[in-house]
């Protein structure tokens, strides 16, 4: 029995080990689950020793804790691939808008409904398996694997920037491989090669050092939020494109053979309305949605609150306002020098009778690999022999910052295999992972290691 025979052996063992992992409430953003994010960690360490790993830990960070975890004996002429994960997942909330429980997960035909289905259980215990799969029928690996997984991802990852660079020569690897995206459809694998970069603040504005009646002071005191509606209105132009002075001035061209190639991404608009839940597009004029999902920079405005928000009416004018707003970058555009620049923006357009504070909450850069590498081409034939249709090659919306941070300290590229899908509803009620996809992402990692271990042996 080789490794693919194996996996498809215990296909449903693998299935019901997940739905374990599921039911684990591992949201790093609540502190009520601190015990949970720690169950989980050794959950995973113990199911990566079952898999065969000679060596796994869970280290504590000032914060939650990572899961290390490495298995050597391929020798030292055999690459060496690290995988990054993380075992943390947003909060379910809202509840009531779920069809099952999100730390209950339900298989529905050929779907399994939990919260952290797709992100990023499901695709990181794909690795765990397959590396099962591998050991159990061939006593070793291909290749020697190292893995990195962290519970700090969804709230921006405060404490792995110091704890990769204290670990550095322990975590030192060849090719780094991330499965934390999606393909474009059941039977459309991609790789990824460009990620967009982050950055999170909130916006704080202040008028009055109280709440006043709106009868008495209404028309004559700046209404925070109304002043806070209207800075934010003042963020964008007609067009659509952000109107920070400098915005845009590191943005690097998409060339014409790089939007050649992203116009030929399979792309339904009918069906990327329906999956958005709109009736129509928006965004900066002259470029096509793929390109403006995956290639420009944004600024959203993510949340604004202020004043009463309760049952019936309460006319007051609120003392404070507030709004949280991220911007997607694109590669070479620096997170820290962008809020700076938002800083400078809003200094100019508030008002002087409302004064603003600006807190940044989380930076993460964008990145971009080779696309011509020994690790990309292995991934690429890994991905046509379980999917049958090689890959097509992609830009993602999203950002991932520890492929940049891998990048910045170890030095290396990463290879994004993502298996999740476009309907998947990452962060939303009733997420979900398509398990025909958890098992081909186990065949395509299996097929990784050994095309990638074919890749570095001597002619």
């Amino acid at each position: 029995m080789d490794a693919i025979d194996y996996a498809r052996a215990h296909r449903q063992r693998f299935v019901d080990e997940l739905c374990e992992f599921l039911r684990i409430p591992s949201v790093s953003a609540q502190p009520e689950h601190r015990e949970d994010m720690e169950r989980a960690a050794h959950w995973l360490c113990g199911k990566l020793v079952s898999a065969g790993f000679p060596s796994a830990r869970v280290m504590p960070t000032p914060g939650h804790p990572v899961v290390l975890a490495e298995w050597l004996a391929a020798g030292p002429a055999a690459p060496t691939v690290l995988v990054y994960g993380h075992y943390d997942v947003q909060p379910p909330e809202p509840l009531d808008e779920w069809r099952t429980g999100p730390f209950e997960p339900t298989v529905v035909g050929q779907d399994v409904f939990a919260r952290g289905a797709a992100d990023d259980k499901g695709q990181a215990y794909v690795y765990v398996k397959a590396i099962e799969a591998l050991a159990a029928t061939g006593g070793t690996l291909p290749v020697n694997v190292k893995c990195l997984f962290e519970g700090e991802e969804e709230i921006g990852s405060q404490h792995l920037e110091p704890f990769v660079r204290e670990h550095a020569a322990e975590l030192a690897s060849d090719v780094a491989a991330v499965s934390d995206t999606h393909i474009l459809g059941k039977d459309v694998p991609c790789i990824v090669y460009a990620l967009r970069g982050i950055a999170c603040v909130e916006l704080e504005v202040t008028g009055p050092d109280h709440d006043l009646h709106s009868g008495i002071y209404g028309g004559a005191v700046n209404n925070p939020l109304n002043g806070l509606c209207r800075i934010v209105a003042r963020l964008h132009d007609e067009q659509g494109r952000v109107a920070i002075p400098g915005f845009y001035d590191r943005v690097r061209p998409l060339e014409p053979e790089e939007r050649a190639d992203l116009g030929r991404v399979p792309f339904d608009r009918a069906a990327w309305l329906g999956e958005a839940g709109v009736s129509a597009d928006w965004g900066e004029a002259g470029y096509s949605i793929v390109e403006r999902t995956t290639a420009r920079p944004t600024l959203d405005l993510n949340g604004i609150w202020g004043g009463y928000t309760g049952v019936g009416a309460k006319t007051v004018l609120p003392s404070k306002a507030f709004a949280k707003l991220s911007m997607r970058l694109v590669a070479d555009q620096d997170p820290a020098q962008i809020v700076e620049l938002l800083r400078s923006y809003l200094a100019q357009i508030t008002p002087p009778e409302l004064s603003l504070e600006l807190r940044s909450l989380h930076l993460g850069e964008g990145a971009v690999v080779a696309r011509d590498s020994a690790a990309l081409r292995a991934a690429d034939r890994a991905y046509a022999r379980a999917f049958g249709k090689a890959p097509v090659l992609v830009r993602e919306g999203g950002s991932i910052p520890v492929v940049a941070l891998i990048k910045k300290v170890l030095g290396i590229d990463t290879v994004l295999m993502g298996f999740g899908l476009p309907d998947d509803r990452l962060h939303s009620p009733n997420e979900k992972f398509h398990l025909p996809n958890f098992s081909r992402g186990i065949e395509t990692v299996i097929h990784f290691m050994n095309h990638l271990s074919a890749a570095h042996e001597p002619a």
